[in-house]
């Protein structure tokens, strides 16, 4: 048993059923479709040899984007599809995380709270780009990928940018290049991240379950030149559809308890 489906097929119902008041929704919809993976419970195909006329049956996948058995098509095919809209000129990796203390409450309001995320995030760029003082255009370029895990597996959202160097003016219709190893102040973003994070919370009526303290501290946002932006959508491709505890990462099944693989941080 060293594959996430058979654990899941496993361990699945007990755990659902101690954990039945606080377990989130998709998560059971997750685990159950990860359990079906591969079974008639979601579909079969039916293919016939064009030599013999034998039959073959196939129980499909589940399509699932948090099944580590579904993924790997998906994410090769992503791959090219933006490396095929890569904007020539450099490009930045810009990274915005949020407190450790907010973790707990983004883990319980995830539908709301990473759509807060991105709009809080995407609008801090928009913002300063527009400043003379950095690039003066309305239109930057970008894109985004959610990162829910760190390096040792624990819940930690981020969001990773792939930026283009510049952006467009709708005022001028002229492109307004940053500089080659600046995109815009981080510790700027980080304040304009942060407020209008706290303005989305409000709106949704959430934010009396945020600890006051959130607001008082840094979050942090790193900008890194990286030159063309091929090596940063290759970076990225993994963590649009690979999974935190993908079947490599297992070592071995025993006593009840999963043992897995992971890398330790930088000291």
């Amino acid at each position: 048993m060293e594959k996430i489906n058979d654990i899941f097929r496993t361990f699945a119902p007990e755990y659902l059923d101690y954990y039945a008041q606080t377990i989130p929704h998709e998560h059971r919809k997750v685990i159950q479709a990860i359990i079906d993976c591969r079974t008639q419970s979601c579909g079969i195909a039916l293919y016939y040899c064009e030599h013999c006329g034998e039959p073959h049956i196939v129980n499909c996948s589940c399509g699932n984007r948090h099944c580590p058995t579904c993924q790997h098509h998906k994410s090769q095919n992503w791959l090219h599809k933006q490396m095929n809209r890569q904007l020539p000129g450099h490009h930045f990796m810009v990274t915005f995380t949020v407190p450790e203390k907010l973790r707990r409450f983004i883990r319980s309001n995830q539908r709301v709270a990473y759509s807060a995320l991105f709009r809080a995030s995407s609008e801090a760029m928009k913002k300063l780009a527009c400043d003379d003082k950095y690039m003066g255009g309305d239109l930057p370029g970008f894109f985004g990928v959610l990162h829910t895990w760190g390096r040792t597996l624990e819940y930690h959202p981020h969001i990773h940018y792939v930026v283009t160097g510049g952006a467009f003016s709708t005022l001028n219709g002229a492109w307004h290049p940053s500089r080659i190893d600046f995109y815009l102040p981080v510790l700027a973003l980080s304040k304009i991240f942060r407020a209008k994070f706290r303005d989305e919370m409000k709106k949704a009526g959430l934010l009396h379950h945020i600890p006051d303290e959130v607001w008082q501290i840094d979050w942090i946002v790193n900008s890194q030149a990286v030159g063309s932006s091929e090596a940063s959508i290759k970076y990225l491709a993994p963590y649009v559809f690979t999974v935190a505890i993908s079947n490599t990462r297992i070592v071995k099944v025993e006593d009840r308890k999963v043992f897995i693989r992971y890398k330790k941080p930088h000291s």
